[in-house]
């Protein structure tokens, strides 16, 4: 992609945002970022920063889109290609793309990508895929969605693979982006309200593989149906992962062990026991990464190595502490009801669930069903709290408390607990009704509990 003294406006002040606006300077462009917050909600720092390199800030409103003033546009992931500046663009067929896509055609030749999407655990394999990666002896790192925008990562790496969890918002500014190998977790309903429809959410997800080819490998879930379905139009060679099935080529279990089927050979790699990370939802990780690293040409015995060392990612099951015999568990990240169902099954334990934030566009029928099997006490709070209640309600779940702030949901699950038992902050919705983001509410959480 040709930069120098192309007019691009960035549409976001956030991380990608920042990071693409960087990176377009470092190339030659002219750029300009746009937010429709004021100035004065972002850090004067690192809007200094900006302008020292040449970046003009326009806060507080967004710009006339046309021809004369802007040859590209690029897309923060947080933001609708329904607003003003896109549709304009759209109108006069000015090219708009992501964060992930200027990082594609800005990369060298030497560094390959993988990617990573689904609704739930994308973080979590993309994390696994890095470590086993590294363990394999390869020059490994994980960005995107994960936390470090992808433009940052190809300016530091000229060469070696990057892991790149991949959002739908994400896909769907792709136009060239290519990965070496593809992995698809699952799908369940979540951002319907930017998506509108699960046609529309599952579209997007399977851009993920639009660009490939049958040099290329994409990781399927068999055990899910609407993932299954992918494989009649994956342009990739095809490889399932199941923990139901066996399978002639890709990623299984068998009576408690790890496997692999490739060109007729099976290749055990370990025990499901032997694995750190917990729950079944994380054996779809496991599998999916294994798979992923296979297909790169790691070795298994470093595969299963690496599996034995991982402990997870933060805000995603994570084990804040164990207070007078009650562990307390941050699961943050859990942004959907399908991920809390897939958290609450992983535990035997009597639970008690602290949920509640702002609502996806996500239906908690299926939640409250087993909320009322799993759930010794729900706590309640943020803007989605009465959905979720009328929902448990619904299903005859009673005990039911409502709180105001975090701090008091986790003072009123202490009162409760009892030894054994598990505390679980697993919000079923998003954190920006009270947070800036799910790992600033997973990191209060913490901090309330060790203190």
């Amino acid at each position: 992609m040709e930069l120098v003294n192309k007019r691009v406006l960035v549409v976001g002040l956030g991380k990608s945002g920042q990071a693409a606006a960087s990176a377009l300077v470092r190339h030659g462009a002219l750029v300009q970022v746009c937010d429709a917050k004021a100035v004065e909600h972002f850090d004067s720092d690192m809007i200094a920063g900006l302008e020292k390199q040449g970046v003009k800030i326009r806060a507080g409103e967004y710009p006339q889109i046309d021809p004369d003033h802007y040859d590209m546009l690029v897309a923060s992931p947080g933001i609708s290609l329904e607003i003003e500046p896109f549709q304009q663009a759209f109108k006069h067929g000015l090219p708009v793309i992501g964060e992930v896509e200027l990082a594609y055609q800005i990369k060298k030749p030497q560094l390959t990508m993988l990617a990573v999407t689904g609704t739930n655990g994308k973080t979590t394999t993309t994390a696994l895929l890095e470590h086993i990666l590294r363990q394999g002896g390869r020059r490994a790192a994980a960005g995107g969605n994960i936390g470090t925008p992808l433009t940052s990562l190809v300016e530091e790496m000229p060469e070696g693979i990057i892991a790149v969890e991949m959002s739908s918002f994400q896909l769907e500014t792709i136009r060239e982006f290519h990965p070496r190998v593809s992995g698809m977790l699952n799908i369940t309903p979540d951002h319907l309200d930017r998506h509108k429809s699960m046609p529309a959410y599952t579209a997007a997800k399977a851009r993920i593989f639009e660009n490939q080819d049958l040099s290329d490998q994409a990781l399927l879930n068999y055990d899910d149906a609407a993932v299954r379905e992918m494989a009649a139009v994956c342009p990739a060679q095809v490889w399932f992962f199941s923990q139901k099935q066996l399978l002639k080529q890709g990623v299984f279990l068998d009576d408690g062990q790890i496997v692999i089927a490739s060109e007729g050979a099976l290749y055990p790699v370990c025990g499901r026991d032997e694995v750190l990370l917990r729950g079944s939802h994380n054996m779809e990780n496991i599998l999916c990464a294994s798979g992923m690293a296979f297909c790169c040409g790691v070795a298994v015995e470093a595969i299963g190595s690496a599996l034995k060392t991982f402990r997870g990612v933060r805000h995603r099951m994570e084990e804040a502490a164990t207070l007078d015999g009650v562990l307390y568990i941050n699961d943050s990240k859990a942004t959907n009801p399908d991920s809390v169902m897939k958290a609450l099954d992983a535990f035997q334990q009597p639970i008690i669930l602290i949920a509640g934030g702002r609502n996806k566009g996500s239906k908690f029928d299926q939640l409250a069903a087993l909320v009322k099997q799993k759930v010794k006490a729900l706590i309640l709070l943020g803007e989605a709290r009465n959905e979720i209640r009328q929902a448990v309600m619904d299903v005859d779940f009673q005990n039911i408390y409502e709180v105001d702030t975090l701090e008091a949901a986790v003072n009123q699950a202490r009162q409760l607990a009892r030894s054994g038992d598990v505390v679980l902050l697993s919000p079923a919705c998003a954190s920006w009704d009270m947070f800036l983001n799910y790992e600033q509410r997973g990191d209060v959480f913490c901090g309330l509990v060790n203190r």
